[in-house]
């Protein structure tokens, strides 16, 4: 689970939030809370010193086996590794090692425990027990696709401006060594593919296609001229002119005889060889077991035990409610034609794609930035320390990546990245909603979530770094509802794109479930997409096309954010004219990313202690 969360996270999720992503809060909470709370919290804040080793522990063990996901995570201990961990060898290694700490687990008295190691406790337990039931499935055979898998990751890290440091020799020297494992993970790679290929376990022919000129544009014939040797012209000033010239024949040396002879490899094995042996179906389902595979990606992706039909229900009449606000605005603005004639305005007037540089396309965002700091004060009284930054999506990868968020490093040496892909300025549309993009990808959402959850020490490090894609996710989501509140909005087309980009995470409960869960086609399910939403067939394909390289990663946006408004409606009624709604907010981010379960146990018991 390692995948979806790291929450680059993101946005990352078969795997832990590393797409996605794969996800960290508050230390200063504690010193904000009301007085009469202060005596609990702080006896709370002491803990059981051999559960917290234990803890430790774990998180280092983790942070050894997982590599890469370290390296996001701002843990330079292992930056010089590379693991393959789909192949047979490594998963064995990983169930001995989640197997050790659960049965260690189980030695502690979960009652004994003060409440915040209690929530640790059932949330490692949680998180055990998936990691260990994943590796039971075959996922294991499909380690490349076109939206999120190493390939696409490793060039950002090497490129010098992702979350690879390049400040030392010694930085330098890790990365040589991380690209002798490249090789390795390739010819990995290729031998589990072909398992797929095997055992009828593949990507669809749809995908493939996008993932081989992906592969074929890291393939130069001048290294100079690779992605990879961007830590080159950006060589430390401190290095000695000796260094200098060494690393620049070393790198030159690993991009010609290693990175780029393995993307050629691998772009050639798979247009050869996998593409024929591809998939005509769209869903997980096609695959054997593949049914019983989607049903516990689903429970990853939402934490919760709604089945794909009940799922499939939420986001049918999600559609339908929000399609009506949709025409209420239509309405109001006087246009004068049917919802999907407005769509079509809302994609091709001329009006909506105002910009003719990347540059006023960003300080566009940084606009919605200053505008709306007034309000974030009364509605959050406690803030991230680290820095922000509002960046291009790199040229390589815009094409085919969404707007996201990359968090930043405990300490500070790398800011958390809202990076937004720009491939023509003047076709950058403003009615599809940059307003509740910034407030999901940026502020507040995954940059107050994850920065806070990091930057609380009184977390231990598994929940600091850790996460869930439905909380993760629907906390993003539900920042998008606060829009009006936050003094945005008040451009009606500015609300549509609210809404579109509020229908879009309705729209894949219905897809996502109906590619993998009731045969509906890649076809059909890009003509749902753009029945129901103002979205280019371009843009259609490519967001279904993640959803099949991804299955059940998009349902947890949705479910999420309607479970964080739940729980804000529940306690709007249950207080009346006490509610306080940053006190609310405070809550919800204090104890890191929970399962939706174990939040809302924690919420009601935080809620019943601030009523004595």
């Amino acid at each position: 689970m390692r995948q979806a969360f790291s929450i680059i996270f993101k946005k990352m999720l078969r795997k832990s939030i590393s797409f996605a992503a794969l996800a960290l809060f508050a230390a200063m909470i504690f010193l904000n809370s009301c007085k009469q709370k202060e005596t609990t919290e702080i006896s709370e804040a002491k803990t059981d010193s051999v559960f917290n080793r234990f803890l430790e522990n774990y998180y280092n063990g983790k942070s050894r086996l997982f590599p890469m996901m370290a390296s996001l995570n701002g843990n330079s201990d292992f930056n010089d590794l590379l693991e393959a961990d789909f192949t047979d060898s490594y998963r064995e290694k990983s169930y001995k090692f989640f197997q050790a700490y659960l049965d260690s687990l189980k030695t502690f008295d979960r009652n004994k425990l003060n409440f915040n190691d209690r929530i640790s406790y059932d949330l490692l337990k949680d998180e055990i027990d998936l990691e260990m039931e994943d590796l039971t499935y075959n996922g294991n055979y499909l380690p490349v696709n076109q939206f999120f898998s190493l390939p696409q990751y490793f060039g950002q890290a090497g490129s010098g401006t992702g979350f690879q440091p390049f400040n030392t020799i010694k930085d330098y020297d890790n990365w040589l060594k991380r690209a002798d494992g490249f090789v390795t993970w390739t010819d990995s790679a290729i031998i589990y593919l072909r398992k797929g290929i095997a055992e009828k376990v593949v990507l669809p022919k749809s995908l493939v296609v996008k993932v081989i000129p992906q592969l074929e544009a890291m393939v130069v014939s001048d290294p100079a001229k690779s992605l990879f040797y961007g830590p080159v012209t950006n060589i430390p000033a401190s290095f000695s002119k000796e260094d200098a010239a060494k690393y620049k024949r070393l790198y030159e040396k690993a991009i010609a005889e290693k990175i780029t002879p393995s993307y050629r490899k691998l772009a050639v094995f798979m247009k050869d060889e996998y593409l024929p042996a591809a998939r005509t179906t769209s869903g997980i389902n096609a695959i054997p077991n593949g049914d019983a595979y989607y049903k516990f990606l689903v429970k990853v992706q939402t934490t919760t035990s709604g089945t794909p039909d009940e799922i499939y229900n939420i986001g049918l009449a999600e559609v339908k409610r929000i399609l009506a606000q949709m025409d209420s605005v239509k309405d109001a603005v006087g246009f004068e034609g049917d919802r999907k004639a407005f769509f079509e305005y809302l994609r091709t007037a001329k009006k909506f794609t105002p910009y003719k540089t990347p540059k006023e396309v960003l300080d566009a965002f940084e606009d919605i930035h200053q505008r709306m700091k007034p309000e974030l004060k009364t509605m959050f009284t406690v803030v991230p320390k680290s820095r922000f930054e509002i960046r291009q999506t790199e040229a390589f990868r815009a094409a085919s990546a969404s707007a996201e968020y990359n968090s930043g490093t405990i300490d500070g040496s790398r800011p958390g990245i809202f990076y937004v892909p720009i491939i023509d300025a003047t076709q950058f549309n403003t009615s599809s909603g940059m307003e509740s993009l910034f407030l999901h990808e940026a502020i507040p959402g995954h940059h107050y979530q994850l920065s806070l959850q990091m930057e609380d020490t009184l977390l231990p490090k598994f929940r600091r770094y850790g996460g869930n894609n439905a909380y993760v996710e629907g906390w993003a989501l539900y920042c998008e509802s606060l829009g009006k509140e936050l003094g945005l909005y008040k451009d009606p087309y500015q609300y549509m794109g609210a809404l579109g980009d509020e229908i879009h995470r309705a729209i894949r409960l219905v897809v996502d479930v109906g590619l993998h869960s009731k045969n509906m086609t890649r076809e059909e399910a890009i003509a749902y997409m753009m029945d129901n939403e103002a979205i280019s067939e371009q843009g259609a394909t490519a967001e279904i096309e993640r959803y099949m390289a991804m299955p059940a990663q998009a349902l947890g946006y949705k479910i999420g954010a309607l479970k964080i408004r739940e729980l804000r409606n529940k306690y709007e009624k249950q207080l009346g004219d006490k509610f306080s709604v940053a006190e609310f907010h405070g809550q919800v981010l204090k104890y890191g990313a929970l399962p939706l379960d174990l939040l809302e146990k924690v919420m009601d018991e935080r809620q019943v202690s601030s009523k004595k």
